[in-house]
C-alpha cells in the first residue's frame, strides 16, 4: 500500500530538493530521493505512474509562480535527454539597493504567513517568497518552512486582539511532561513566530515575570479580562520575545547523525552545524524536537543529549507498540 504522504507535503519536499542545488536533479534522482515520491516507489507505483505524478506537479508549482527550470547537458543545452530540474535562487533575492529593517521584516513575514492563498496576487506571492530569502545564505538549501503555521488555533485571534486591546487574558496551559494543566493569568504583550510555531510573550500576575507560552498548549478558550495594562510594556516585547527564544535554543544543542542524502539530512540541514562525527543541531523544545527526529525513523540517531535520545526511543517504541496492536487485530 502506497505511503500516505499529502500532496502539499510531496509539493514542498520537491520545492526544498530543487531549491538545494545549482546543478539541478534528474527526474530519476527526484524519484529516488524525494519524499512522496520515494514512498510510492518502494510500495510499488509503477515508474510511468510517478512520472505522470511528477509532471503535474511539475506544473503545479508553475502555476503558482514557482518557477521550474529545465537544464540540458552541460555540452548541448538543448540534449533534454537526461534533463535536470532546479528552482534557480536568483528568483528568491531581492534588488541589492532594497533592504528593511528588522521591523520591517518582521511585519513582511507575519503578514506573508497569515494571508490566506486565496487573497494574495501572483506578484505578492513572488514578493514573499523573495522576503523569506533574507538572511539565508545563497548556498544553503533554502529549507525549514512548513505549509501549515497552525494559524487555526483558536488562541490566535483572541490573544491578538487582547494585545491591541491592552487586556489581560486567562488560560489554562500545561506544560511538557506534566499530566495538568494550570490556569494562568496573563498581560499579554507579543505574539511571535519561531521555527514555524507561534509563541505568547507576555508578563504572567501570578508569578510576577515574563514568561513565554506556545500556543499549541492552551488548553482551553483565552479568556480576556477587563483589567487592563500599560500599553508601554508591549515597547520592545517583541525584541525580548525573540531574544529569549534564541537563548534557550543556544542552550539546547543535539548532537546527531543523519544518513547522508536523507530527507532527514534535506531538513535539518539549514539548522546543523557540522561535528566533528555527525552535525549539531539546536532546539527549543525537547519534546516537540523528539517529536519531528521520530518522524525521521532510521534516518537519524540521536547521540546526546541522553533526554532527547530517551524520548525519541519511547515514541518509536510507543508506535511499534500500536503497529503490533493494529496487525493483530
Amino acid at each position: 500500500m502506497a505511503a500516505k504522504i499529502p500532496p502539499e507535503e510531496r509539493l514542498t519536499n520537491l520545492v526544498v530538493a530543487l531549491m538545494a542545488t545549482d546543478r539541478g536533479l534528474t527526474k530519476a534522482q527526484i524519484l529516488e530521493s524525494v519524499s512522496g515520491y520515494r514512498q510510492r516507489a518502494e510500495s510499488g507505483t509503477g515508474a510511468d505512474a510517478l512520472e505522470k505524478m511528477f509532471e503535474r506537479d511539475k506544473d503545479d508549482l508553475r502555476g503558482l509562480g514557482i518557477p521550474v527550470e529545465t537544464l540540458g547537458d552541460h555540452a548541448d543545452p538543448n540534449d533534454l535527454r537526461e534533463a535536470r530540474y532546479r528552482i534557480p535562487k536568483s528568483e528568491y533575492t531581492l534588488p541589492d539597493d532594497l533592504s528593511f529593517t528588522q521591523e520591517e521584516v518582521a511585519l513582511l513575514t507575519l503578514a506573508g504567513t497569515v494571508w490566506r492563498e486565496g487573497s494574495m496576487s501572483d506578484d505578492s506571492h513572488a514578493g514573499i517568497r523573495k522576503i523569506r530569502s533574507l538572511g539565508i545564505d545563497v548556498d544553503e538549501p533554502i529549507i525549514g518552512f512548513a505549509p501549515e503555521l497552525g494559524l487555526t488555533t483558536n488562541s490566535f485571534v483572541p490573544l491578538k486582539n487582547a494585545i491591541e486591546a491592552n487586556r489581560a487574558v486567562t488560560f489554562t496551559y500545561i506544560k511538557p511532561g506534566e499530566k495538568r494543566a494550570l490556569l494562568r493569568r496573563v498581560q499579554p504583550l507579543a505574539l511571535v513566530e519561531q521555527e514555524n510555531r507561534w509563541h505568547l510573550f507576555g508578563f504572567d500576575t501570578d508569578r510576577d515575570a515574563e514568561r513565554t507560552f506556545l500556543l499549541s498548549r492552551i488548553c482551553d478558550d483565552v479568556k480576556t479580562t477587563r483589567l487592563s495594562f500599560d500599553p508601554t510594556l508591549k515597547v520592545g516585547a517583541g525584541e525580548r520575545a525573540l531574544a529569549g527564544l534564541a537563548a534557550v535554543a543556544a542552550r539546547n544543542i543535539a548532537h546527531l547523525e543523519v544518513h547522508p542524502g536523507s530527507e532527514a539530512a534535506l531538513r535539518l540541514a539549514r539548522r546543523a552545524q557540522q561535528a566533528p562525527q555527525g552535525i549539531d543541531v539546536s532546539f527549543l523544545d525537547l519534546h516537540i524536537f523528539a517529536d519531528e527526529l521520530a518522524s525521521y525513523g532510521p534516518e537519524v540517531r540521536v547521540i546526546s543529549p541522553d533526554e532527547l535520545r530517551n524520548q525519541v526511543i519511547a515514541r518509536l517504541q510507543a508506535a511499534l507498540a500500536r503497529h503490533q496492536e493494529v496487525t493483530r487485530g
